[in-house]
């Protein structure tokens, strides 16, 4: 039998290999280890922000009461949770998601209305008053329209007859009461003015000294408040703000609003105002020239909404008491006058000038003068046509009304009955 000396030098080096294999298979083993928990992880975040779709979901096709939070059964472990708020941002339900599976948590929120039907949409509405609909000039009704069972005519006014190859281009039905919105709507809007009750004190805005304030969905909610007037002008306003004012609020072209709500008896919307914002006023809302405020905005109108004395807004008879929006101005969203006690009168309280344009739908069950254009759906008890030092009821003179020029995709008045859909998320 021979045997050899091995030199030292060689144990080592056999030592250095197994160790260094050694380090390789644990380093193997352990970016296997992390590559499964990374797995597991990423399909718990994954799961977490899926869990979220499904709250909306659940909340868009069953009831939640106001300012309510519920829990959602899972059919899983109980480390996993999904809640669902419900409550409103001005005329719009917000409703709010939280899934949670262990550390992560993903919360979404969705600003929801009511969706269009796919065919048959409505153009308009004229709530049965017992007098025909008029058309008059270069009117222009393309759409199904529901009208009083005496139908509709041609009229003349100041020598103008009506030029349109037919009266209604599209299926007519006979009208009967007004659809009304949900009534939770009805009760936000005369609740509005309260919402300054239940906002602590840190969550007041101080405007004088810095112009820009930004507020997420997922914060509190922050108020601008005065018991007198209120000028946005050169000031930066985004997301979850309310701004409200005693008397009045005037909006300068200057001011740049996103996605916050102005209350107020009186708004006054200057000229050339660019923006997306809902108001709520109780007196008298006034759109100025060329304006643009882009979708979802709302101006809304409830003489139910804010209890004002007889020393902040005059009761002058002749002053006008309603929505007015001016020429070449463009407004993507809703235009809702709501009267609680309607009183008998010719007047209108939602005047569209010539030259105007709403795309989305137009809300007033008192009397609506159309000289503009309405891209979506009109909704109202009476027109009025003031022309020539004289006012003819039930009278569209030059107005058009066309539902097929707005995108199926809208989504806006809650109307009872309706199906509710994502009007946009929010941030």
């Amino acid at each position: 039998m021979m045997f050899y000396k091995l030199k030292a030098g060689a144990l080592q080096f056999t030592m250095f290999i197994v160790v260094v294999i050694a380090l390789l298979l644990a380093a193997f083993i352990i970016l296997i280890h992390t590559h499964k928990q990374f797995s597991i992880q990423n399909d718990f975040v994954l799961e977490t922000i899926n869990n979220s779709k499904k709250g909306i979901a659940y909340a868009l096709e069953n009831t939640i009461r106001t300012n309510d939070t519920i829990s959602i059964r899972l059919q899983d472990q109980d480390y996993k949770t999904l809640l669902v708020h419900r409550d409103y941002w001005g005329l719009y339900e917000k409703m709010v998601s939280i899934s949670k599976i262990k550390t992560n948590t993903f919360k979404r929120i969705a600003l929801v209305g009511a969706s269009q039907p796919k065919t048959d949409r409505v153009a308009l509405y004229v709530e049965e008053q017992n007098k025909p609909l008029v058309v008059v000039g270069n009117t222009k009704i393309q759409g199904v329209a529901y009208l009083p069972k005496q139908g509709v005519r041609t009229g003349n006014i100041a020598g103008h007859a009506y030029y349109g190859d037919q009266l209604i281009y599209g299926k007519t039905k006979t009208s009967h009461s007004l659809p009304e919105l949900l009534s939770k709507t009805y009760k936000q809007l005369k609740d509005v003015n309260n919402t300054i009750k239940d906002i602590s004190g840190d969550h007041f805005l101080d405007v004088t000294s810095n112009r820009t304030h930004k507020n997420s969905f997922y914060n509190p909610i922050q108020i601008v408040y005065s018991n007198t007037d209120i000028n946005l002008s050169g000031i930066t306003l985004m997301g979850h703000i309310i701004v409200q004012s005693k008397t009045k609020i005037t909006v300068d072209a200057s001011s740049n609003l996103k996605d916050v709500i102005l209350i107020a008896p009186v708004i006054d919307i200057k000229n050339h105002v660019m923006g997306t914002f809902q108001t709520i006023a109780s007196k008298k809302i006034n759109v100025g020239k060329n304006c643009k405020l882009n979708y979802p905005s709302a101006l809304i109108l409830n003489q139910t909404t804010v209890s004002i004395s007889s020393n902040v807004i005059s009761n002058q008879k002749n002053e006008f008491q309603g929505i007015m929006i001016d020429k070449g101005t463009e407004i993507r969203g809703t235009v809702v006058y709501s009267e609680t006690e309607k009183q008998k009168n010719f007047k209108a309280q939602v005047i569209i000038e010539e030259g105007a344009t709403i795309t989305g739908e137009v809300y007033c069950n008192r009397n609506l003068e159309l000289k503009g254009r309405v891209y979506g759906s009109v909704f109202t008890s009476n027109f009025v046509a003031n022309q020539s030092g004289s006012i003819y009821q039930n009278h569209i003179y030059n107005g058009r009304i066309l539902i097929n020029e707005l995108p199926e995709e809208y989504v806006g008045l809650p109307f009872k009955n309706s199906k509710k859909d994502v009007i946009k998320w929010l941030y």
